[in-house]
């Protein structure tokens, strides 16, 4: 009965796409996506022929690369928020000028905060981005009469 034979493949091809369809597409290989690899040609490797000492050794080298790299970037990521905190906070009691759609703005810098965003300073009441900070200088010293 052939028929049986066709419902069952056309089950089973139905189950394939829904299941396609549900994955995520990954934009890169992880660690575990490496290992999970590197796991699956081991153990699927011809005993008759197994994988040369060379051929693993540069795999493996490639997996070292990729973490090495993977670490490299989380650190840069890190060290510029870390840069950005430190130039923000020395702006503190300075002179800012800060570029807006209405014109510059330039006063003392009260405070800054910091947000998912990143940094705002705050001149006279108002909150800027960092990036709209087009000049920091030393406050300006106005003379008093004693």
């Amino acid at each position: 009965m052939s028929v049986a034979a066709t419902s069952s493949v056309t089950s089973a091809s139905s189950t394939d796409t829904t299941a396609a369809a549900s994955r995520t597409a990954k934009k890169s290989m992880g660690q575990e996506d490496f290992l999970k690899l590197i796991t699956v040609q081991l153990a699927n490797q011809d005993p008759l022929k197994p994988m040369e000492d060379t051929d693993f050794m540069a795999q493996m080298a490639q997996f070292t690369s990729l973490e090495q790299s993977s670490q490299m970037a989380r650190d840069l990521v890190s060290l510029r928020s870390d840069f950005a905190r430190q130039s923000a906070a020395a702006m503190i009691g300075r002179d800012a000028t800060v570029s807006t759609a209405d014109g510059d703005v330039t006063g003392p810098v009260e405070s800054v905060n910091y947000t998912s965003d990143g940094a705002r300073v705050t001149i006279a009441g108002v909150a800027y981005p960092l990036d709209q900070v087009v000049r920091v200088a030393p406050a300006t010293v106005t003379a008093t009469n004693a």
